[in-house]
């Protein structure tokens, strides 16, 4: 009788292949994978401690599927990623009912748990090196990572704390890994890092991208996350020359004031930013910039806000992914001074969404009447009689399903421009 497992995944892009790769390892201990959690023999919570309200999520739902331990005792529980790593054996103190906790440098120890409550969450230098199977849903677009960690240290953030600092992937492993996608049909790449752009082996990122770009069979080529600091013209003007590398790029800014920014250890000013953006837009044509914006950090003062509005209203992106700021237990940023209330930070961060909502829904009407090329992903969530697709520059196209199937190149009229999707009709080349 085949065991199944049930994955709850929080968080980043990292957290959603981190779960793939659980999935790679169980399914070589004979598990498959099952969306319902109450016929599970396995459940894994992969967590995320970024923010206060992902941390909040995680607890609650790991409080309501303790009913399911009481009712049946051979069930297993296991909290994996970040809060496993952060939190360890405390976890046993909060939800008794849990048997294992995995940190994210530990997924491979999937494969070897035993009777009895463990914790593993030893560091691990060898993480860069080690190929685990992965197990993947899609068919179309696949995530690659191609380094763990981060040294930036910015002062709100846990990730080197609970990632560790950064390791690169060898060159070698990641092109194998790529070519065998390829040879499974899929037609997309994400190379996924904590910071891509300091990727290091025995080549650099621009280097790793020419060699990329040179698989049969894939069509495009995505990265994500990107530290402005370490955004060097040799990948702009490469990002413009290689055909395969798509024209989008998300270069989080987090704040639009220099002071705020040096409180952050972003290590850049708003000055050096904007000259990213600027050359960006110069070399590469119609490159769609994405951002993530953080909204009263400690000793952000109304000045300071206004300054990041201003910003929002001067570069323009594609979109942006924006929070209030969470303290998070051991960064430096929890424990400084001028903290802002609640009420204040929710009043900013409604303020910075409606102006960017305003910006992003004139850039995407701003595409009607284009003709845009889209890969097909499946079908729209919202209505089964239309297919989801994403264009080179990273927007969500929806289309009537005809006979287009997932996984289809198409180029596409775009009729709609709305504040989150584009609609529109097929068209021939």
């Amino acid at each position: 009788m085949e065991k199944l497992v049930y994955i709850h995944t929080f968080g980043c892009q990292m957290n959603v292949h981190d779960s793939e790769k659980m999935l790679g390892v169980l399914e070589g201990k004979g598990y498959k994978k099952t969306d319902h959690p109450s016929k599970a023999d396995l459940i894994i919570f992969n967590t995320c401690s970024i923010r206060k309200k992902a941390e909040q999520k995680f607890y609650s739902e790991l409080g309501r599927i303790k009913f399911y331990k009481k009712r049946r005792k051979d069930l297993k529980i296991i909290v994996a990623g970040c809060i496993a790593q952060q939190e360890g054996e405390n976890i046993f103190k909060k939800a008794p009912h849990v048997d294992f906790i995995i940190g994210p440098q530990n997924i491979y120890s999937l494969a070897y748990l035993k009777n009895g409550k463990q914790v593993l969450i030893e560091d691990n230098p060898d993480i860069a090196s080690s190929d685990l199977p992965v197990k993947r849903n899609n068919g179309v677009s696949a995530w690659v990572t191609i380094m763990y960690g981060c040294n930036n240290y910015c002062s709100y953030c846990v990730v080197p704390y609970t990632r560790g600092e950064e390791r690169s992937r060898p060159a070698e492993n990641i092109y194998k890994e790529i070519v065998e996608l390829a040879e499974q049909g899929y037609r997309e790449i994400t190379l996924l890092g904590q910071n891509v752009n300091s990727y290091y082996s025995d080549i650099n990122f621009t280097q790793l991208l020419r060699k990329i770009n040179q698989i049969e069979g894939i069509e495009r080529i995505r990265f994500v996350t990107s530290h402005p600091k370490d955004l060097s013209e040799d990948l702009i003007f490469s990002m413009q020359e290689l055909d395969k590398v798509c024209e989008h790029i998300h270069l989080p800014l987090q704040s639009g004031s220099d002071e705020i920014l040096q409180r952050m250890n972003r290590k850049y000013s708003f000055k050096d930013y904007m000259g990213k953006v600027n050359l960006l837009r110069k070399v590469i044509q119609d490159i769609s910039i994405t951002s993530d914006i953080i909204a009263g950090f400690p000793g952000e003062n109304e000045k300071d806000h206004l300054a990041t509005l201003k910003a929002l209203k001067e570069i323009e992106f594609d979109g942006i992914f924006a929070f209030k700021f969470s303290p998070r237990p051991g960064t430096k940023a929890e424990k400084m001074d001028n903290q802002i209330s609640e009420d204040i930070k929710s009043e900013r961060l409604s303020e910075i969404l409606v102006l960017q909502d305003t910006i992003t829904e004139r850039k995407n009407k701003s595409l009607e009447g284009t003709v845009q090329e889209i890969l097909i992903e499946g079908f729209d969530e919202h209505n089964i009689n239309k297919l989801s697709g994403r264009t080179r520059t990273n927007k969500i196209v929806t289309i009537d399903s005809q006979n287009f199937k997932q996984g289809d190149l198409i180029n596409v009229l775009i009729t709609k421009g709305r504040k989150h999707s584009l609609e529109g009709n097929p068209v021939n080349k």
